[in-house]
């Protein structure tokens, strides 16, 4: 089911911040329960403290409340979280178009266990062009780089 109310707009740390905090940990519950939420619980001072505020982040809302966003590095989509209940709304189909408008082109790192995620891009037509074993923290979970051609 498609959302058609969804209203992108710049990330606003004062109102956002820890809104979006929030989204990042629970859709990463769900997403990336490998992980734990131990180590997520640390990554999540690092999304508020460093990732949030250094990134090209756009907020998805409906009826004025953030329901998702994407943060942008150039052109790398750092990450991409909707909230687990407004997940299958076509939210994140939004702000990749959003993104890949203004950019031409985009490239990403998702855990190839996360296979909810990885259909979801390939159905955006996403191609893999390389792996490695170990995650930017140097944990042995397996991360494919996909790219998209606007």
């Amino acid at each position: 089911m498609e959302n058609t109310n969804v209203v992108i707009r710049p990330f606003d740390a004062v109102t956002d911040l820890k809104k979006l905090s929030n989204i990042w940990f629970e859709a990463s519950m769900k997403a990336h329960p490998f992980i734990g939420e131990a180590r997520l619980t640390e990554q999540r001072r690092l999304i508020e403290a460093e990732y949030l505020p250094n990134a090209e982040t756009s907020v998805a809302c409906v009826d004025g409340e953030a329901v998702g966003f994407i943060s942008l590095l150039g052109s790398f989509i750092g990450g991409i979280f909707i909230a687990p209940d407004r997940q299958g709304f076509g939210i994140g189909r939004k702000l990749i178009a959003d993104a890949l408008a203004r950019k031409g082109e985009l490239s990403l790192e998702v855990y190839t266990e996360n296979e909810q995620a990885v259909r979801f891009y390939g159905r955006l037509g996403f191609r893999e062009v390389s792996r490695r074993n170990i995650d930017d923290f140097g944990f042995p979970f397996l991360n494919a780089t996909l790219s998209l051609k606007g």
